[in-house]
């Protein structure tokens, strides 16, 4: 993994609500590492707490958390494919800001009160398990999350040869969903590679099968 310059300065005063013992952490390293640790009853549990979360959620956002970071990755990611899929797509914070780019968007997400939320004019809005996307083998060119779980074989199994996985998180290690970009790669089968940068108050990752 290459590291890029930080181009954007990290503002002052960045939240620290997560760290490595937020039940959030734990969870998010679970799922990447252990297979069998998400069970439906877990799906169900998280989607139930999202959807508690869902009415608060945007003014819990600052507005350039996730703009920043994404804004970076569209300009120093590499060539970025016209089909994205992204998982965990909450109110579509994330979705603004890729959709101009983007020649479509499918949003995902398990939690339904969060997705009602989300513009239909930004994307296709599905309902449904991170660990179990309703998209056919090899058809997204980039697999987007941002603050969400990394299902590791679904990404794998979605890409396109030469697609990409963007992996955001908006407050970096002080996400509760969060995982520096090392583990990222770790947590993937096969091979991968790619770039990282701290923008803002985040980090973003952007990783590629290697030879594929």
């Amino acid at each position: 993994m290459r590291a890029l310059p930080q181009v954007v300065p990290t503002q002052p005063g960045r939240p620290q609500v997560g760290g490595p013992d937020h039940p959030m952490r734990l969870v998010t390293r679970a799922v990447a590492f252990e297979p069998g640790s998400w069970t439906p009853a877990k799906a169900t549990q998280i989607a139930a707490m999202f959807d508690g979360l869902a009415p608060e959620w945007d003014d819990r956002m600052h507005a350039d958390e996730a703009a920043l970071p994404l804004a970076d990755v569209l300009a120093r990611g590499g060539p970025l494919g016209g089909r994205w899929v992204e998982v965990g797509a909450g109110t579509g914070k994330a979705t603004e800001v890729v959709a101009p780019a983007a020649g479509l968007v499918v949003a995902v997400d398990v939690a339904g009160e969060m997705l009602r939320r989300l513009d239909p004019a930004l994307a296709a809005r599905v309902l449904a398990d991170g660990a179990a996307l309703p998209v056919r083998d090899g058809a997204a060119d980039v697999v987007l999350a941002v603050n969400a779980f990394l299902f590791p074989d679904e990404v794998d199994r979605v890409l396109a040869p030469g697609g990409a996985l963007v992996w955001v998180n908006t407050l970096a290690e002080w996400t509760p969903i969060h995982l520096p970009p090392e583990d990222v790669v770790a947590a993937l089968p096969g091979a991968w590679d790619g770039v990282w940068a701290h923008a803002g108050w985040g980090t973003w990752t952007v990783v590629r099968r290697m030879g594929r």
